[in-house]
């Protein structure tokens, strides 16, 4: 069964992708990208109220190096 392929994410930054340490993930362009090639409406991390409790809650398990460092940008514990 061929798998459906989703949006290219790339944007197009001068010195390359970011690294996990530099803060790499979705920024606001990507996020704008995202938007427009499916029609989503993703939104930033938050830093309070009840979007940033679940996130925090349902990725404390989250052990890898980029997981690790969603969490610290969203400031979960």
């Amino acid at each position: 069964m061929a798998r459906k392929k989703g949006p290219n994410l790339s944007v197009a930054i001068v010195t390359g992708k970011l690294s996990v340490s530099q803060g790499g993930g979705l920024t606001a362009k990507g996020r704008a990208k995202y938007n427009r090639a499916t029609g989503s409406n993703l939104k930033a991390p938050q830093k309070s109220g009840s979007r940033h409790r679940s996130f925090c809650a349902r990725s404390k398990h989250w052990k890898g190096e980029r997981g690790k460092a969603a969490r610290r940008r969203w400031g979960c514990r």
